[in-house]
């Protein structure tokens, strides 16, 4: 059926405007919903979630992290193969894409292992894999071989497939757990230094530009990394960059003996925070990607020593960016739709399929985990006033979330 939502805001080509959108949508029954006052933006894409299946569905699954994502009004999203088994192989990355098939209730593209195992010794058979994976990463390893990054990023440009990098130097990590910052030292904690991060970027940048392979750093978090990425832009390296909610929003100043604020990378200082803030001005941060990365209840439960690293946000990172940089004027509300959307799709050429979402901006709500429809329910915006509720959202002109 053909429906025409009138009276609306709509983005469109980078603009904002009031207009009337039409578009063929299948209902599950019901009226159609009035969508007039609301703002319709283009669904969003977040290159960089854990749904953890197969291997660990009591933390998620395909079935609970599609339909979190379609809340928090994603219509694509691209998994990270840190999974059991691991996506190494054709056989592997199979048996993730049946469950996806099958689960769905949106776009989802998996990442393939860039070595055997995640283990960082033995390049996985890029060639055969390349055609069922959106690219190669080893998300939660970071790659330690210099040699075997080269050789991956030469095969990878051969091939035309990006390599994410998470990026850590394990010989830098000391055990730490948070950022070895000012609360690490009052409170005794192990820290995680920024040279962790940002010393892996700048050898991978220097073999980014030896190869010409298209590179992404994932989820960076410390000033110095922004302002490698920001020099290697302007000397033509093939990069680009991403950052978390939790980053932008949060630092050690916000920390609690909680583990919903346990993630690595960790929360960094308020000048780490001011310093990606500029690089999103600027342009050198490319996309915002959430990290969704759910845990059961009692692998949160432990403290900021004993918890798992990792967070939930997929349902809630655009209430949580709307609410504390674009209603507070750092941020114009289009250049949030496009890091949100446009330029994670252009980066890893993901097509729009009659994919949309449409926001109340002027419903105000307190964020609770213990509601979300994923199963990890850990976060640290818990207890946040927002604005911006998501009312529908459309992936392939079906309704995949509907709170209208």
């Amino acid at each position: 059926m053909k429906t025409a939502f009138l009276n609306c805001m709509i983005y469109r080509n980078g603009v904002i405007q009031k207009g009337t959108m039409t578009a063929d949508i299948q209902f599950d029954g019901g009226d159609v919903p009035s969508l007039s006052n609301l703002y319709i933006f283009p669904a969003f894409c977040d290159v960089h979630v854990h749904f953890r299946e197969p291997g660990f569905s009591y933390k998620e699954t395909i079935f609970t992290g599609s339909r979190a994502a379609a809340r928090g009004g994603y219509g694509d999203v691209c998994t990270m193969p840190n999974l059991q088994p691991v996506p190494d192989s054709v056989e592997h990355i199979k048996e993730q894409l049946h469950l996806i098939e099958r689960d769905s209730a949106i776009g989802v593209h998996p990442f393939a292992a860039i070595t055997i195992g995640e283990e960082g010794r033995q390049i996985a058979p890029l060639e055969e894999l390349a055609p069922y994976c959106i690219g190669f990463s080893d998300d939660g390893k970071g790659v330690q071989d210099a040699g075997i990054m080269r050789e991956a990023m030469q095969r990878a440009k051969q091939l035309n497939k990006i390599i994410s990098a998470h990026c850590e130097d394990n010989t830098l990590l000391h055990g730490g757990y948070i950022h070895d910052g000012s609360y690490a030292a009052a409170h005794a904690h192990k820290g995680i230094c920024s040279a962790s991060e940002w010393k892996p970027i700048e050898r991978d940048i220097a073999l980014a530009a030896q190869t010409g392979c298209a590179y992404h750093v994932c989820h960076i978090s410390c000033a110095q990394s922004v302002e490698l990425i920001r020099q290697a832009k302007k000397s033509g390296v093939n990069i680009t960059c991403e950052t978390a909610p939790h980053y932008l929003c949060l630092d050690e100043t916000h920390l609690q003996e909680d583990g919903r604020f346990k993630m690595n990378p960790p929360l960094r200082t308020p000048a780490d925070r001011e310093a990606l803030l500029e690089g999103l001005a600027d342009g050198t941060i490319d996309m915002i990607a959430t990290d969704h990365a759910p845990h059961a209840a009692e692998e949160k439960a432990k403290g900021l020593r004993g918890s798992a690293m990792g967070v939930s946000g997929i349902e809630i990172a655009f209430p949580v960016l709307y609410t504390n940089l674009v209603r507070r004027g750092i941020l114009p509300l289009e250049k949030l739709i496009a890091l949100l959307s446009d330029k994670p799709r252009e980066r890893f050429a993901i097509k729009q399929t009659n994919a949309f979402c449409a926001f109340d901006l002027e419903q105000c709500y307190t964020i609770c985990g213990a509601e979300f429809l994923s199963k990890g329910k850990s976060t640290p915006f818990d207890g946040m006033r927002v604005y911006g509720k998501n009312k529908l959202t459309v992936y392939g002109g079906k309704t995949v979330w509907n709170e209208t």
